[in-house]
């Protein structure tokens, strides 16, 4: 009897909802993968292989998720009321937008319920973790990160495939809401790492998240602005640069941080880097961005497989689903 008692928790009760953070870095991949099957005009083979991989991941993930909130109920309520962790939260609707903007092309009918349904779930827990953010617990300067900017790159996914779905004026909405809190949110992330403390080392790979809210808000622009590049596209799309250069400048900083899923944080950003760029290069014919779309992809292509290898690692050797 003594020994069941100080027997370790299952890791089940240890699962972080960081994992969604892989099937955003999947979806982000496919999409990406998608882009440049087009533009070099090659078969439509990868992409597929690779959104079939996302999605199930994401029922995989979902199942040991819903696993965990019925057995572990208050490792899942605690897991959300964590400052940080409780942003992550939004992944999952992000990434059933995802994937229903890489359906769009081939199965619309399919992509309309599962963006209704992401849609759905993005308001529902954007509001909560606000309303979470604004009066329901003390957070200090320490509990902000780039991770914060998750519930709004939510907001800005959103129109990426609802404007073709034909949801526009609710693509609207969502922009509107995403763009206001990645101001919002940038000034109090920027003050975070400026006057402040550093991040603690697991999450120093969030700051490529900073990449990720101008990089799709250029993609969401271009579809509800009518395929047309203008001065904000532009604004949008160098931002995404500027923030990529900012990132590779504070990279070396990585090197000493061990492995954790908030390495994942790396993909999804990159990835919609790498869309944007081929986005902007097919508008505009500029030849240096479809080279440049080239290089990201190739960049992209690395980083997933190396997130790939590590995870798979960390499973094996029981690095993962550890208590803090």
């Amino acid at each position: 009897m003594s020994e069941t008692a100080t027997a370790p928790e299952p890791r089940l009760a240890h699962f972080p909802v960081t994992f969604f953070a892989a099937v955003m870095g999947l979806a982000g991949l496919t999409l990406a993968t998608h882009v440049v099957e087009s533009a070099w005009g090659l078969p439509a083979l990868f992409s597929w292989l690779f959104l079939a991989a996302t999605i199930l991941a994401f029922g995989a993930i979902s199942a040991v998720m819903i696993a965990k909130y019925r057995r572990y109920k208050a490792h899942f309520i605690a897991e959300w009321m964590h400052p940080v962790k409780k942003a992550f939260f939004p992944a999952i609707s992000i990434s059933l937008l995802l994937i229903a903007t890489a359906l769009a092309p081939a199965a619309p009918g399919l992509a309309r319920l599962v963006w209704g349904i992401g849609a759905a779930l993005q308001a529902v827990l954007m509001l909560a973790v606000v309303s979470g953010w604004i009066g329901h617990r003390p957070f200090q300067p320490m509990h902000i990160s780039p991770a914060w900017f998750i519930p709004a790159v939510g907001n800005v996914v959103a129109p990426v495939a609802g404007v073709g779905l034909g949801f526009v004026e609710l693509s609207w909405l969502f922009f509107s809401a995403g763009i206001l809190f990645w101001v919002v949110l940038l000034t109090l992330v920027m003050n975070r790492l400026i006057f402040h403390d550093l991040l603690p080392g697991k999450l120093l790979p969030t700051l490529t998240i900073l990449i990720a809210p101008p990089a799709v808000s250029f993609l969401a622009w271009i579809q509800l602005n009518g395929g047309q590049v203008d001065a904000l596209a532009r604004i949008l799309v160098n931002l995404g640069y500027v923030f990529a250069a900012i990132v590779v400048v504070q990279s070396w900083k990585f090197r000493v941080i061990p492995f954790a899923m908030s390495w994942w944080a790396l993909s999804f950003p990159t990835a919609a880097l790498t869309i944007a760029t081929f986005r902007y290069a097919a508008l505009t014919g500029s030849g240096f961005h479809a080279v440049l779309g080239g290089l990201l992809y190739l960049v992209l292509l690395m980083i997933m497989a190396a997130l790939i290898a590590r995870t798979l690692l960390a499973i094996r050797r029981n690095e993962i689903c550890l208590p803090e």
